[in-house]
């Protein structure tokens, strides 16, 4: 009952004549009781009498197979959807792109489900659509996680199960007998975070990464600096939920019974989960931005700044950690899309540039690392290593970012108090804004240019153990109207005076002559963080902050304009009174005019 064959009686006819191809030498499953699976086949033999009719073809441009691999763990099978170029012959060999993914369950990407369904899932079929590489000669390849869809095991949140399930995936494509042997990796959020597993991982066939939006390390995903994000528990929970989902009524037994779920992990996932330090053990093993420090497999990153899900707090740590001359990045003021992705209406694309920009450049990435056409037919390395975005809306050319012009220009903040009483957000037109010691400059004598990630330093005496400290900075118009620039915290851990240092989210921002910067110490942005209040008061004894300025002006930018997602967030502003300027204002370290112009 192991071969291609013996699940292919229980498909409903019209699956049975769409175009599949069988393919031989499929794993056998690993053992695994008959009774178990011959109750799985009389359910589905049921259930598809009653089931809408299931979908033809998958797609009009492809041949699809599915096949079953081992994990690379010695336990557990790995199950893949494979599509081939409509008619290539079994033995033509092609490059592959690969994405492995939580999200690939034929009956829905996470707690969705269509009994209906049929194989395999469409994550990904905009890419296939606009770049046609299934009609360029490539094959795409879908494999599903450990516990997920079709495949045997548990999740464990980016762990050395699913590292190295990456590994072994990438290795089995490259090693197919359709296969060049070279593989490139394609994903968004978390199936962008397994594209840089694999680079971490560096398995033999790897040949280049498209990543956007990704999660660089599992722990930077659910908190900052030891305080939590809301789904520090509703996002373990919900991996859980989409671990136990089972296929669609369409899917074979072997698609079932190997991705059976094994809820003995479940709990073990949500405890280890919860761990609040960054140096524990389980968190270590989900850092990628040290195993992959000096890769030297060529990435192509998407990281939005205004991003509220993969946060950008270990981009930029990430990326300039890599070795080599061939990796690329655009860095915007975009949330958590797609290079190509637009708005529901179609109206806009959600990077502020032509979508044709975006997946142009893509190809050329893949065409020259994964199928080896030549630089002059795929100048992807003649492109500009970076593209970033500032908050006027403009894309520039950048050989690094931070730039090597950025100075980090450091200020001494005021002295004062603030409420650990989670009572401040960041933006807002409610009395909960802005509460806490303020440090507002003195006006720009001139446009002055932010582009890294600030660092503020505070000594502050804490009455009790685990208490709030949050910076935030502002660009405050003469009229009082603040807008965020960054942010961070930092949860205190022990009582009395301490001395916290960190990074705040990176940002690349121009502050108009007349404007000045502002600086809030607080103990809270509640829109952002659900922080735990001691309800304590918090003494701020000194405080300083290191601000990164251009100081080279940047006149040439690149095709592009405004995005969604930034006026959405200049729009979200908070109020400053004269009062407050005055009784704050101090001098700020600021750098000289801009010079030249490049």
């Amino acid at each position: 009952m192991s071969g291609p064959h013996w699940f292919s009686w229980f498909r409903p006819p019209a699956a049975r004549s769409a175009r599949w191809v069988e393919v031989k030498g499929r794993q056998p499953m690993k053992n695994r009781t008959l009774a178990a699976a011959a109750a799985i086949a009389c359910l589905l033999t049921m259930a598809t009498l009653t089931a809408a009719p299931a979908s033809a073809a998958p797609r009009d441009d492809a041949d699809y197979f599915e096949e079953y691999f081992p994990a690379g763990d010695g336990l557990n099978t790995l199950h893949a959807d494979v599509l081939r170029p409509a008619g290539l012959a079994d033995d033509v060999r092609t490059p592959v792109i690969l994405t492995v993914s939580p999200y690939l369950n034929h009956s829905g990407s996470t707690v969705d489900y269509d009994p209906g369904a049929e194989g395999p899932h469409d994550r990904f079929y905009d890419f296939l659509d606009l770049t046609k590489i299934l009609d360029k000669g490539y094959t795409y390849v879908m494999v599903d996680l450990p516990g997920f869809g079709g495949s045997s095991g548990c999740n464990d949140w980016g762990g050395n199960r699913e590292q190295g399930a990456v590994k072994a995936a990438v290795e089995w494509a490259a090693s197919q007998p359709w296969s060049t042997g070279r593989v490139g990796m394609i994903g968004k959020s978390y199936d962008a975070w397994t594209g840089l597993m694999g680079m971490a991982q560096d398995p033999d066939g790897l040949a280049a990464v498209v990543s956007m939006e990704p999660v660089f390390s599992g722990y930077n995903y659910l908190y900052n600096n030891g305080v939590r994000f809301l789904n520090s528990v509703a996002t373990p929970a919900l991996f859980q939920a989409i671990d136990a989902k089972p296929g669609s009524l369409n899917d074979s037994p072997e698609y079932h019974v190997n991705g059976a779920p094994q809820t003995w992990c479940y709990g073990v996932n949500l405890g280890m989960q919860q761990q609040d330090q960054p140096e524990a053990a389980f968190w270590l093993e989900r850092d990628l931005l040290r195993a992959a420090r000096g890769s030297e497999t060529p990435l192509f990153l998407t990281q939005g700044l205004l991003e509220a899900n993969t946060k950008p707090d270990a981009a930029f740590d990430f990326f300039n950690g890599l070795d080599g001359q061939a990796n690329r990045a655009w860095y915007g003021q975009f949330d958590h899309v797609r290079g190509w992705e637009t708005t529901a209406d179609g109206s806009r694309v959600q990077t502020g540039r032509d979508v044709d920009v975006f997946v142009d450049q893509m190809m050329r990435f893949f065409d020259h690392h994964v199928k080896g056409v030549p630089a002059k037919e795929a100048p992807t390395r003649a492109e500009p290593a970076i593209e970033v975005q500032d908050n006027l809306g403009r894309y520039r050319a950048e050989d690094a970012w931070p730039p090597a012009d950025a100075a980090m220009l450091w200020s001494d903040l005021n002295a004062g108090s603030y409420a650990d009483d989670n009572g401040n957000q960041a933006t807002g037109d409610a009395v909960e804004t802005g509460q806490g010691a303020w440090s507002i400059s003195q006006p720009m004598p001139h446009t002055t240019w932010l582009a890294g990630e600030p660092v503020l330093k505070v000594r502050a005496n804490a009455p009790a153990p685990r208490t709030n400290l949050v910076g935030l900075t502002y660009d405050i118009a003469p009229d009082g109207t603040a807008r965020l620039i960054n942010r961070g915290t930092y949860l205190l851990r022990g009582s009395g005076e301490q001395v916290a240092t960190f990074e705040l989210y990176g940002q690349d921002w121009v502050l108009q002559e007349g404007h000045r910067l502002g600086v809030l110490v607080t103990g809270s942005d509640s829109n952002w963080w659900t922080h735990v209040p001691t309800g304590t008061t918090v003494t701020v004894a000194s405080a300083s902050i290191g601000l990164p300025f251009l100081h080279q002006d940047r006149k040439r930018f690149l095709d592009g304009g405004s995005t969604p997602r930034l006026e959405q967030h200049l729009e979200q502003t908070a109020p400053v009174t004269e009062q407050t300027i005055e009784d704050t204002e101090r001098t700020f370290r600021l750098p000289p005019r801009l010079r030249g112009g490049r």
